[in-house]
């Protein structure tokens, strides 16, 4: 019996900029508080997409799924900022992820493929910044709390991929990727070094 096709296409994001991780380092508290936000945030987002397909069950309950593993995200980060006695600050506007957003395309025909691929490259992104801070961090708690985060934020933009390939014309993927990832670099290079994520 053959081996399914596990593969997913390739998604290839610009490298972050070296300087970013030591405004991280530099204030690791206000990071944490923009993580956990961030985690609610996806929870958020992916409920909203189930809510708007209820009438597609595999998207359905990936998406219900991933909304309660990013909300256990939040838990965890949320108990990482108590234990350090840290009062998380106010959840603010995310410009990159707001001006990603402004990539998705309006109509049936293009808004679900734009929805997935976009929160495909959301999450590379955090798989590749979570990953460098995990790589930067003393503390072997920490190193090794995003080290896992790291492993599902990388689970995740395979997910969205797959998901598109499922529900959308499989020949519009890599080229859609391409020109979204190329936003994306523009995007992040455009966005101030600071103690967050994006």
């Amino acid at each position: 019996m053959a081996e399914p096709d596990l593969s997913v296409t390739e998604l290839t994001l610009a490298d972050t900029p070296e300087q970013w991780v030591h405004h991280v380092l530099q204030d690791f508290d206000t990071f944490l508080s923009d993580h956990a936000s961030c985690e609610k945030k996806a929870s958020g987002m992916a409920m909203n997409v189930a809510a708007h397909y209820p009438d597609q069950p595999v998207l359905l309950e990936a998406m219900v799924d991933l909304a309660v593993e990013e909300l256990n995200h939040y838990r965890e980060v949320m108990r990482l900022l108590l234990k350090r006695n840290v009062v998380p600050a106010a959840d603010q506007k995310d410009p990159y992820v707001n001006a990603l957003n402004q990539c998705i395309r309006r109509g049936t025909e293009n808004f679900l493929l734009d929805r997935l691929l976009v929160g495909a490259v959301v999450e590379k992104r955090g798989a590749e910044r979570f990953g460098i801070v995990a790589e930067h961090l003393q503390d072997p708690e920490l190193q090794r709390f995003y080290r896992s985060i790291t492993a599902s934020e990388d689970r995740h933009w395979q997910l969205f991929v797959r998901l598109a390939e499922q529900h959308c014309p499989q020949q519009d993927i890599a080229g859609r990727l391409a020109q979204l990832a190329a936003a994306e670099a523009e995007i992040m290079l455009a966005q101030p070094f600071r103690a967050a994520l994006h």
